[in-house]
């Protein structure tokens, strides 16, 4: 990638755009050769940018950072499919597991604190996307273990106060979380296939767990369990895709975009 001087507004008059505020609907190319990218009212080499990318949790084509980290969205991603991967198996009561007491410590550790360490780095590199999306999902499995942890006496509170208030309360918790995920799902339709499917998946996972909870549904539970592990699925394969490179695996799996946005290394 060129240096940080290379990347600023290169404005011409037959290609300068009248607003700051002017939406962007379509990313435009100009030039003999199609060599200029427009985004807003900036002018860039096409070289330059780098596409939506779903394994680092860029939902759209954006300008190479200007300093040089490694890919902080890879383990978070890593530590939210493990995670996820865990409750869902216990969740549909894989090989006779129905107490899931020993993913509290998952849920702290690794996709709690290890979310919010890597979120943390995406503001850095200037992925407003990509920490949100960390920091918040990791504040979920810290919340997540605090409620299965006897100590902070959550679930103790409604059953000494009122039990039937439990599933309905639970029920109020995920659907607010389905509702983040269908916010962050919205943002993704201009990126790949690998993207939309994970914040897709997450959305339904939050919102049949939590429909199932209100509803006394054990199938809607169980389904969204199932949900769960695709999402499980989808947070694997893009933190595979932010890790593997030529220059370490044989393998590269496709990053499928849908945009025409893509130009990173075309």
């Amino acid at each position: 990638m060129s240096d940080s001087n290379s990347i600023q507004s290169l404005s011409s008059k037959d290609t300068q755009v009248s607003s700051e505020n002017t939406p962007v609907s379509k990313v435009r190319t100009v030039g003999a050769g199609n060599e200029f990218v427009i985004i807003g009212n900036h002018k860039y080499y096409r070289h330059e940018l780098m596409g939506a990318m779903a394994g680092y949790l860029y939902p759209g084509v954006h300008p190479a950072p200007v300093h040089k980290f490694g890919n902080s969205a890879a383990v978070g991603l890593v530590a939210f499919a493990t995670s996820t991967l865990i409750m869902s198996l216990y969740g549909v009561h894989a090989k006779g597991i129905v107490v899931p007491n020993m993913a509290v410590a998952t849920a702290f550790f690794f996709g709690g604190i290890c979310q919010i360490l890597s979120g943390t780095w995406d503001l850095v590199t200037g992925n407003t996307f990509g920490a949100t999306a960390m920091t918040s999902f990791g504040c979920f499995w810290l919340s997540y273990g605090a409620m299965m942890t006897p100590s902070f006496g959550i679930l103790a509170a409604y059953m000494e106060q009122d039990p039937t208030q439990l599933e309905n309360a639970i029920g109020f918790y995920l659907i607010s979380w389905a509702i983040l995920a269908f916010m962050l799902l919205l943002l993704t339709f201009k990126s790949s296939v690998p993207f939309i499917l994970l914040f897709f998946n997450i959305m339904m996972t939050f919102l049949l767990q939590g429909a199932g909870a209100m509803a006394g549904s054990a199938k809607t539970t169980l389904a969204g369990n199932y949900f769960g592990m695709f999402t499980a699925t989808s947070g694997f394969y893009m933190a595979y895709l932010g890790m593997a490179t030529p220059q370490n695996s044989y393998f590269q799996l496709p990053h499928i975009p849908v945009s025409d946005a893509y130009y990173a290394g075309h």
